[in-house]
């Protein structure tokens, strides 16, 4: 199984938490109360939406991980 990299939108949510979408799988979607629980539940959405895409037998076009990337790391100080 290759990785590969997925552009999220994350927004906070006026009646708290947070939500996940991405224009690059269509149908991923992922509500959470904080930014790592949305993003944990947005990888879990991503893997399995790109297996059934899989087992449909068709191409995600995502970007492969290369040997080194950015990565927007947040910090609570």
């Amino acid at each position: 199984m290759s990785e590969s990299c997925v552009m999220l939108h994350v927004e906070r949510l006026p009646e708290g938490g947070y939500l996940a979408t991405s224009e690059a799988i269509q149908g991923l979607v992922a509500h959470g109360r904080t930014v790592a629980e949305t993003l944990e539940i947005a990888r879990d959405v991503a893997r399995r939406l790109l297996e059934a895409q899989q087992e449909r037998q068709q191409d995600s076009n995502l970007p492969s991980i290369s040997e080194s990337f950015d990565y927007p790391l947040i910090v609570s100080a």
